[in-house]
């Protein structure tokens, strides 16, 4: 077996609970194989609340932060204030420059694109607050209707769930799709295999 991929999870005030948990879920059940590490970051280390109550501990903070092969980022109630924290987004910036992927889901794409690392990328996000992400990347090729989308390094998802679905995506293109569908299998989850399938899209507007 390979050398495990660390994949970090950025956590903020009121991040989405699915959104980091989800991908977790899938990723970490193949790191029962020794494929992926898995560790949560924060600004600082220590409990971090999530939008929906329950903390989660941070294992690391910026500052200590170890090499991270792999990135993600979450949506949120709290990516609202988050976009105007510039100690998170310099972070972002030198953190995606030296990972191997870069992976976003919900309003976390809002994050990468304020960022400015999806500039002339595509990229999506969660259907109901789509405007509100756009006006945070001008200049990124946003894709309206999208379970997820990847380019190059990076994967982004739609909202919440999406994520579990660009989880094994991505576990299928880095491992092989055998392994992705145990996982699926294992968490006893329907793996939406299609990135184009988006019935969230047309409920708001976007198809």
């Amino acid at each position: 077996m390979a050398t495990a991929k660390t994949l970090g999870f950025v956590l903020f005030d009121q991040f989405e609970l699915l959104d980091v948990f989800g991908p977790a879920e899938a990723f970490g059940i193949r790191d029962l194989d020794g494929a992926f590490r898995l560790v949560m970051v924060a600004e600082k280390s220590g409990p971090v609340a999530s939008a929906q109550g329950p903390r989660t501990v941070a294992d690391y903070g910026f500052d200590d932060c170890p090499h991270l092969d792999m990135l993600l980022v979450p949506g949120g109630m709290g990516t609202r204030r988050e976009v105007e924290n510039s100690v998170l987004l310099r972070w972002l910036r030198e953190r995606a420059s030296k990972a191997e992927l870069v992976m976003s889901v919900c309003t976390g794409s809002a994050l990468l694109a304020r960022a400015g690392l999806l500039d002339e990328i595509r990229a999506t996000s969660n259907k109901r607050a789509f405007d509100w992400v756009v006006s945070q990347g001008p200049a990124v090729k946003w894709v309206g209707q999208a379970r997820w989308v990847e380019d190059g390094k990076f994967a982004t998802s739609s909202g919440v769930s999406a994520g579990i679905d660009m989880a094994l995506a991505i576990i299928a293109r880095m491992l092989g799709t055998e392994a992705a569908e145990k996982d699926a299998i294992g968490m006893e989850y329907d793996w939406h295999r299609d990135a184009a399938w988006d019935p969230f899209a047309k409920i708001w507007g976007r198809a």
